[in-house]
């Protein structure tokens, strides 16, 4: 059995833009296994407008036009909507369909890989690149927000697009979490380079069922057996909180590296934020990498604070939770 607490991982600057490619989660999706909810039609013209926009075409709501300038430069598409929408499906795609150079990352790593480069050499290291895919865009701070606008115009007049999702609209990125007012122009800056394209719909995750719960002890029992130990991690959610506080978020999967599952016991309810949102970007990195997983303890519902749940970072917990739903509904099959 592999015990993760003994792991702190490291990783070297030049390791970061290596291997940003779809995870194994979406390994196999394409823009035609995309399911899109009939009582949603914006969500079969999303599809659409990231075929359109993969063509060379300027994608906006009401129409598509071919794209052409005399001096090359990157376009932006933004697809805004919910959780559990399919926009990371829609992005994975992309990355499948598209031709040329192009890479795959959350918002967060891309932070951490400028600033571990530096952007001067951040930039070079996308320059050459047609198409970048940013998920889960999404502005925390003061610095993330200069980060992003700034790499954003060093790196798109040189011709690399951009397509990227989120859960807030581009104009009100940063809004509950800081001061957003004081760097609207930033903002402003970041939302002007995209045309935002809006996916509406619920929780596909959730469509005709009810959320999970954890597991009973003689389920977890049951998921156990049918795993190979040699490549099970299995811990304390206390020891996996008090761990991470020493793994930054974008080791995560250097951390899972030869896991093909983790079970998590013994949740509990986490009144420290800090802590909370370790957590959550772990689940994160384990949906995304599509591991087997178990979670025994405290109900879902109890996991997280209502004044988290309803707060700054609503919709990252709501995320969570349903990932944590499906993740339990794969364990339970």
């Amino acid at each position: 059995m592999i015990d993760l607490t003994t792991r702190n991982p490291t990783l070297q600057p030049e390791q970061l833009t290596h291997d940003l490619t779809p995870s194994q989660r979406y390994g196999q999706v394409r823009l035609s296994t995309y399911a899109p909810n009939p009582a949603y039609p914006s969500q079969e013209q999303a599809r659409t407008a990231v075929q359109a926009f993969l063509k060379g075409a300027q994608v906006r709501p009401g129409g598509f036009r071919l794209f052409r300038r005399s001096k090359p430069e990157g376009r932006g598409l933004y697809l805004d909507g919910g959780f559990g929408v399919g926009k990371t499906h829609l992005l994975a795609s992309a990355y499948h369909a598209a031709q040329g150079e192009r890479a795959i990352m959350s918002f967060q790593d891309l932070m951490y890989i400028i600033g571990a480069l530096g952007m001067t050499r951040a930039v070079d290291a996308f320059r050459q690149h047609d198409l970048l895919l940013i998920d889960e865009f999404e502005l925390d701070d003061p610095g993330n927000t200069h980060m992003a606008n700034t790499f954003l115009g060093q790196l798109m007049p040189g011709g690399t697009s951009v397509i990227a999702t989120s859960n807030t609209e581009p104009g009100a990125l940063g809004q509950g979490r800081f001061n957003a007012s004081d760097f609207q122009r930033q903002i402003q800056g970041i939302a002007d380079r995209f045309d935002t394209w809006r996916i509406d719909g619920p929780d596909y995750r959730q469509r005709g069922v009810r959320p999970e719960d954890t597991m009973t002890q003689a389920e977890y029992d049951t998921w156990e057996a049918r795993q190979n130990p040699a490549t099970l991690a299995r811990l304390t959610h206390r020891d996996l909180s008090r761990h991470l506080l020493s793994v930054h978020p974008s080791r995560f999967g250097r951390l899972l590296a030869d896991v093909q599952a983790v079970a998590i016991t013994d949740l509990t309810s986490m009144p420290d934020q800090n802590v909370a949102l370790r957590f959550v970007h772990f689940i994160d990195k384990l949906y995304d990498l599509g591991l087997n997983a178990a979670f025994t303890g405290t109900s879902l519902t109890g996991l997280f604070s209502d004044t988290y749940r309803h707060g700054a970072y609503a919709k990252k917990y709501s995320r969570c939770l349903s990932r944590l739903s499906e993740m339990l509904q794969e364990a339970r099959q």
